[in-house]
């Protein structure tokens, strides 16, 4: 997973009534390859994933990343929206699918010319 995409994965939504709904997604998260853990939790009306590890020597990626995802639920285990990561000023469509312990997402740029899945495990 690039840099760009590290975070995505993830999470989080703006103002919802269903806000509740997106509960599942908050807690740690480890990612697929290893390289990164993520703390999803409510950031005022979204959600905001952090990274809270990144394995040493893990280009382009920092703990304290943070991605604010302004998501709603689609289905009863998806999501979809936009994210948005604050150190890089990119934003990102969005979908989140949740399959019990685990989560996959998926981040697109440019009109979804450009995207990136992740798969990422729950520690909770």
């Amino acid at each position: 997973m690039t840099s760009r995409t590290g975070l995505l994965f993830a999470l989080p939504l703006a103002a919802l009534p269903c806000l509740a709904e997106a509960s599942e997604l908050t807690g740690v998260w480890a990612r697929g390859d290893g390289k990164a853990q993520v703390r999803v939790d409510r950031c005022g009306d979204d959600l905001c994933a952090t990274n809270i590890w990144v394995k040493p020597g893990t280009r382009h990626e920092k703990v304290g990343d943070k991605l604010v995802m302004d998501v709603e639920p689609v289905s009863q285990s998806r999501y979809e929206g936009k994210a948005r990561d604050v150190r890089r000023g990119l934003t990102y469509s969005m979908e989140i699918s949740l399959d019990g312990a685990a989560m996959r997402t998926r981040g697109c740029v440019l009109g979804k010319l450009i995207c990136k899945s992740a798969d990422w495990t729950s520690m909770n």
